[in-house]
């Protein structure tokens, strides 16, 4: 359980706020049970490595409050939203036999344990946070699912869980699913387009002829010139008797 100090305060105003803010501090109240409600004000330093703890709203902590001590649930936490820096903070008193609903977070273990994650499956979480109905003395910090032995196909529903004493989901009547082991995502490649016969269709010489060029072809018209004019001579020439 961890621990964090707190001051009284009895001012109220928003310009008081604003210069415990200036000190480092944080506003916040404490209220529930039987117990008036109590004006109190935390380290931001402090209150921040808390905040850093993923359940951190599930878990109980132990307020000091001059000589008293107080268990309490964090149950909101206002941020500034240009700095997103905390600037007041409620906190739940911890009255013993009473009951209280939360959402665990879900931790997941014995990953590489499991046949289906290491032929490539897929673990696919349904729920990270269950809501559940718990006794105040006798909050979860959180759930955990062992993976080991679990293959393709394979679903982890709330009933594989093993819950404290008294503590049960909000949701009943059915056996809600809370991860599955899914079979790997195959991504198919598009065909690629087939090659135009054009491209095949090229002159003798290797090349495509040209737009308004004719063809090359293999008759005399490729000669030489000179050659040209000596066979017409010939033609045209009177045989000799």
């Amino acid at each position: 359980m961890s621990n964090l100090e707190a001051n009284p305060r009895s001012n109220v105003t928003k310009g008081n706020n604003n210069i415990l803010r200036k000190q480092g501090m944080v506003p916040g109240i404490v209220y529930g049970g039987q117990d008036e409600n109590e004006l109190i004000s935390v380290s931001k330093k402090h209150l921040k490595i808390l905040l850093d703890q993923e359940n951190f709203l599930s878990n109980v902590l132990k307020i000091k409050i001059n000589k008293k001590e107080i268990n309490v649930l964090p149950r909101e936490i206002t941020f500034d939203v240009v700095t997103d820096e905390p600037i007041h903070v409620d906190f739940l008193r911890m009255v013993e036999g009473r009951t209280i609903i939360l959402e665990i977070p879900v931790r997941f273990i014995n990953n590489d344990k499991s046949p289906g994650l290491k032929r490539g499956g897929v673990l696919n979480i349904v729920r990270r946070k269950v809501e559940l109905k718990c006794p105040t003395d006798g909050i979860p910090k959180e759930l955990v699912v062992d993976l080991d032995g679990l293959d393709i196909g394979s679903s982890i529903k709330i009933s594989a869980i093993k819950l404290p004493e008294n503590v049960i989901p909000t949701i009943t009547g059915r056996d809600f699913v809370i991860a599955t082991v899914a079979a790997p995502t195959i991504v198919k490649e598009p065909e690629k387009p087939a090659e135009e016969t054009a491209e095949t269709a090229e002159g003798a010489d290797g090349e495509t002829p040209k737009d308004g060029e004719q063809p090359a072809t293999t008759d005399d018209t490729k000669k030489p010139e000179a050659e040209k004019k000596e066979t017409d001579k010939k033609e045209s020439a009177p045989e000799k008797k």
